[in-house]
């Protein structure tokens, strides 16, 4: 028996599924773009084949087990760009957008600036600045060379220059850089929510007991690689700001300040290079 479109969207949010999930799985499953949630209005009532209907139930068994729709349909809209993203990198978060707008804003009087993404995953943060910065010079350096195929299948795709390099953070870099920018784990080993996320690279996500220790050794090595003026930018945990902020002090950076994610929370936090800013600013 063949059912409606509006019935196989019905049954998915009855087993617990959003209905934002189900209709962008349902659309992906009929071959349709992410967006096209007007036409399923539409043809609410157009009968779903049995072979598709068959696909949609699967991946909603998926998505109800927690694997990210990022990963069911293979791609993800940030900063504008489509990016392809699979299980070997984070799912990119809309929140981390902020850290592009701040990195943009800060860079916005430099020419040409040198900027190293950390922990680039799946290159959201190196092909958003260089999709918004086409004179600036940008390397995105990750630990895993699984990450680094999906980032270079990205630029690839986008046609964007952004360097690549596989790495231990900023062990090994020729500064000096205008921006450091970073996503990097942040999550307490032990944190209960890391159970939610068993679907994504633990590597990515967890960083010590207090999730703080890759944050520390960021912070350690950046003065040296920053061009005077220059800035180191993180994103952070939503009870980080004030651990975060301390260690950017510490550091003897100065001008240390946060940024909010969509949710008012200060998920970012930032310092600049003592000196002064470099000759060739406009």
């Amino acid at each position: 028996m063949t059912i409606s479109l509006h019935h196989a969207l019905r049954q998915a949010q009855q087993t617990g599924l959003a209905r934002i999930d189900a209709q962008m799985l349902l659309l992906h499953t009929l071959g349709r773009s992410a967006h096209d949630r007007a036409w399923l209005l539409a043809h609410d009532q157009d009968a779903i084949a049995p072979e598709a209907l068959a696909q949609f139930q699967a991946l909603c068994q998926r998505r109800a087990a927690g694997e990210p729709v990022a990963y069911l349909l293979g791609h993800k809209a940030f900063y504008g760009l489509e990016l392809a993203v699979d299980a070997r990198v984070l799912d990119p978060r809309p929140d981390t957008e902020a850290l592009v707008d701040w990195a943009l804003q800060v860079l916005q009087h430099c020419s040409a600036p040198r900027i190293v993404d950390l922990g680039t995953g799946s290159g959201a943060i190196a092909l958003a600045l260089q999709s918004q910065r086409q004179d600036a010079q940008v390397l995105a350096v990750d630990a895993s060379s699984a990450a680094l195929q999906v980032a270079r299948t990205n630029a690839q795709r986008l046609r964007l220059p952004v360097q690549f390099a596989q790495g231990d953070w900023l062990a090994g870099l020729a500064g000096p850089f205008d921006a450091i920018v970073s996503n990097p784990p942040y999550i307490a080993a032990h944190d209960p929510h890391l159970a939610a996320l068993t679907h994504e690279p633990l590597s990515a996500l967890a960083s010590g007991a207090d999730g703080l220790d890759d944050i520390r050794r960021i912070i350690a090595a950046a003065p040296a690689l920053l061009a005077p003026g220059g800035w180191l930018l993180l994103e952070h945990g939503w009870d980080q700001a004030d651990a975060v902020q301390a260690l950017l002090r510490e550091s003897g950076l100065q001008q240390v300040q946060g940024r909010c994610d969509l949710a008012g929370t200060v998920r970012c936090s930032g310092a600049q290079s003592p000196g002064a800013q470099k000759m060739h600013q406009q």
